[in-house]
């Protein structure tokens, strides 16, 4: 399985016993859809290896207790903090209306309702407190924050993303 075509679950926080068992941060809003798992893949040195889950429930909301077969120790568990947890994109559950995974809106076609086609999205940009929208317009980067009121439509059948941005924010970027 290649990371390219799994999805960040979240990160091997610390251990929980002397078993071998272990808490898991998960980067979810719904932390309770990821209980009964069968396996997931953990990440070591760029490669994700799978690991079976013998047991696997929620502590304290966003933490989810796991034991992990062959996982019967604390060295066993010791080895395994920090890493990153990844699962397959199709577990991911399905969205509809304007919510979307940020994979699946890169190189969808821009709009603004007010200015019209303004380029192809790049990317997102979620390392600072506010996430952006990366839009490529010929070479040209445009940012736009990733807040819901922006959020005019999403048309995932014709791949777009149409914007609702306030008054002069596009112009900063195309000197209109």
């Amino acid at each position: 399985m290649h990371k390219k075509d799994c999805f960040y679950l979240g990160k091997i926080a610390k251990k929980f016993s002397f078993k071998g068992e272990l808490l898991a941060y998960l980067d979810t809003d719904e932390p309770e859809l990821y209980q009964n798992l069968e396996s997931v893949f953990v990440e070591f040195d760029e490669q994700l290896i799978p690991f079976f889950i013998q047991s696997a429930f929620l502590h304290k909301n966003d933490f989810l207790r796991i034991k992990f077969e062959d996982c019967n120790s604390e060295e066993d568990a010791e080895s395994l903090i920090g890493s990153h947890l990844y699962l397959p994109l199709n577990m991911l559950p399905k969205l509809d209306g304007n919510k979307f995974y940020f994979h699946e809106v890169i190189g969808f076609q821009v709009e603004d309702v007010h200015q019209g086609y303004i380029g192809i999205l790049d990317h997102i940009n979620d390392s600072a407190s506010q996430a952006l929208f990366v839009i490529d317009k010929e070479g040209t980067e445009i940012l736009v924050p990733m807040i819901d009121p922006f959020i005019e439509k999403l048309d995932r059948e014709n791949k777009k993303l149409i914007l609702n941005t306030p008054a002069g924010l596009l112009d900063l970027y195309l000197g209109k």
